[in-house]
């Protein structure tokens, strides 16, 4: 959809003006090869606090010039000098060419003349290796530019073309094909490996603990429904749809609000515990569910 005023896309003044710094560099640093600019995450599904991260795909033509990333980077450094003390650190997000952001695939693999190594390791995703195309991407609290796929995935493409907020540019659903149901529900499947792959870590902060409660729950919203939804909102399903022995769990993690103090703090080791118990339930909640579809 598109906002009804493009420079107020959100509730949250300081935010638009980083918003607003944000499309007019990338319009200026792009010129020709800029496509659209478009809010995804929470502030398009949902359930965003003056705490989010505030998630952006930038559609270009084709992928960055040598001069258009140049700019780019000396915009992303300005931003961090704007009077908005949270929001100039809370923006994170891709500029995607407008091809490879049309459909999932896993070709081409690597942009023309960068050829990825065996060992390279995603610094977007706790370094996994090459699979797909690697949008720029900024990740959040950074000012500089990488190359990174943790933003060509379905579940972007799906947030984007179904509750995408335009800041400029034309409809999303114009620009990403739909995704099928299960195709994105693959996808949060191989997510719950990953997570167990590097540990659930990091857990050592409140904050942490009750991000991993509230991830699983939004992979098993997505499982059930084929639909991605904020992780309130799966928490609230979660509380009603899974074992009630895990409610207490989740009822904690989805009161918890990020910028209070107690997000902070260190992690209780009942909790962390509980929440590694939970880990392994969801994922045999999943498998089950879907041996028995």
């Amino acid at each position: 959809m598109t906002h009804p005023d493009a420079f107020a896309p959100t509730p949250y003044a300081e935010l638009n003006g980083v918003l607003a710094h944000l499309l007019a560099g990338a319009q200026a640093a792009l010129k020709d090869n800029f496509v659209g600019a478009y809010l995804q995450g929470s502030f398009a599904v949902g359930d965003f606090t003056p705490w989010s991260d505030c998630d952006f795909i930038v559609v270009t033509h084709q992928d960055l010039s040598p001069d258009q990333l140049a700019a780019l980077q000396a915009l992303h450094e300005e931003i961090h000098t704007l009077p908005a003390p949270y929001w100039r650190t809370g923006l994170e997000g891709s500029y995607a060419p407008k091809a490879i952001l049309r459909r999932y695939s896993t070709t081409p693999r690597d942009p023309p003349g960068e050829p990825r190594a065996d060992d390279w390791g995603d610094p977007g995703m706790s370094g996994a290796p090459a699979k797909a195309y690697p949008f720029w991407y900024l990740d959040h609290g950074s000012k500089t530019l990488v190359r990174s796929e943790h933003d060509n995935s379905q579940v972007v493409r799906w947030c984007l073309r179904e509750k995408g907020v335009a800041l400029a540019g034309p409809d999303p659903k114009t620009l990403v094909d739909p995704v099928p149901p299960e195709a994105l529900k693959a996808e949060v499947r191989a997510t719950m490996d990953l997570c167990v792959a590097v540990g659930l870590e990091p857990m050592d902060m409140v904050a942490w603990q009750a991000f991993w409660v509230g991830l699983f729950c939004r992979i098993l919203h997505t499982l059930e429904t084929g639909e991605v939804t904020s992780k309130k909102a799966a928490m609230t399903w979660a509380e009603g749809a899974l074992d009630p022995a895990w409610r207490g769990l989740i009822s904690r993690a989805k009161a918890l609000k990020k910028g209070d103090a107690s997000s902070a703090e260190p992690s209780d080791p009942a909790e962390v515990a509980a929440t590694r118990a939970f880990v392994r339930y969801a994922i045999g909640f999943a498998d089950a569910r879907a041996r028995g579809r």
